[in-house]
């Protein structure tokens, strides 16, 4: 367990570094769908690798030990986990556990915020123009959800921009898009390491959208271009460097971002097992390690 029990710990790092060239090369809904199932999975493994070094750390109290009716020094000899690395783990949970609620209190005043303005808005049954001088085009999630768009975007594009523009925003309602990204920044809240995973969850559900205009209009160029107008509207004067939506290839080195798309899955698949079954075995070890305690008390 005093190494396997790290494992949940070191994994998120290594996935973080992962999850932007991931995000690069998997196709967006794929790879919408593996980040996010991953910074879940990570940030619940590294809590209970967490939980259980605090846990081993309070089991060698020795008041415990007595209640417990087991020995507390067979835990310090099979597993000598400092109390301060228990101690710390303990702080670092409960940092983890305030950071989380906190998370989950924004994202569901958020939400229900969006829910409300979505059922105020009348529409035509196509889109909701706003007046004013905002330059701005957005989701709404609701029951049903709503497509807000500034009257000043509409004027500056022409139709098929237009076109191109509405199928990414109803990509996004119907894709329920809000709770990838949702889920992805609960995961960091949780585990700030995995942050990373939580901001390509982002750039994958934009890629997604982008996508599916692009199939919708029959016109990959016309989406890329439209995003770029928009953009340029927003920022005069300055392109912002994911505009398009799209990233440079860099050099060629080996790296899972260059590996076809069944070994980054695999790849990706194998890094969260591994950190599954490390929280898995760790727990079982613990289990073992007080009973022992027991038979030996």
């Amino acid at each position: 367990m005093r190494l396997l029990v790290y494992l949940p710990l070191l994994i998120p790092a290594l996935a973080a570094v992962a999850a932007r060239p991931l995000a690069a090369r998997l196709e967006p809904r794929q790879g919408t769908w593996l980040l996010t199932a991953a910074a879940a999975a990570l940030a619940g493994c590294s809590t209970v690798a967490l939980a259980l070094l605090a846990a081993l750390a309070i089991a060698q109290v020795p008041v415990l030990a007595d209640l417990g009716d087991y020995s507390q020094s067979v835990i310090q000899h099979h597993d000598p986990t400092s109390a301060v690395i228990g101690a710390v783990a303990a702080v670092v949970l409960t940092v983890a556990a305030v950071a989380v609620a906190v998370a989950v209190r924004h994202r569901a005043r958020a939400l229900a915020e969006s829910y409300r303005r979505a059922a105020r808005l009348h529409d035509d049954g196509a889109v909701v123009v706003q007046r004013g001088v905002s330059v701005e085009a957005y989701a709404l999630p609701g029951w049903p959800g709503r497509i807000v768009v500034s009257g000043r975007l509409l004027e500056a594009l022409d139709e098929p921009g237009r076109a191109a523009l509405l199928a990414h925003e109803r990509a996004h309602l119907a894709g329920r898009h809000h709770l990838f990204t949702t889920v992805a920044h609960l995961a960091a809240a949780a585990n700030p390491v995995l942050l990373p995973m939580a901001r390509a969850v982002d750039y994958t559900v934009e890629r997604w959208a982008d996508e599916h205009a692009a199939r919708v209009t029959g016109d990959r160029r016309l989406v890329a271009v439209t995003i770029g107008r928009v953009a340029m509207l927003a920022t005069p004067g300055r392109l912002p460097a994911a505009t398009l939506g799209m990233v440079r290839a860099g050099s060629r080195g080996v790296s899972l971002a260059w590996a076809g798309p069944v070994p980054r899955r695999v790849a990706a698949l194998l890094i969260v097992l591994l950190t599954g079954a490390s929280a898995v075995e760790a727990a079982k070890d613990l289990h073992a390690l007080l009973e022992l305690a027991q038979a030996a008390h």
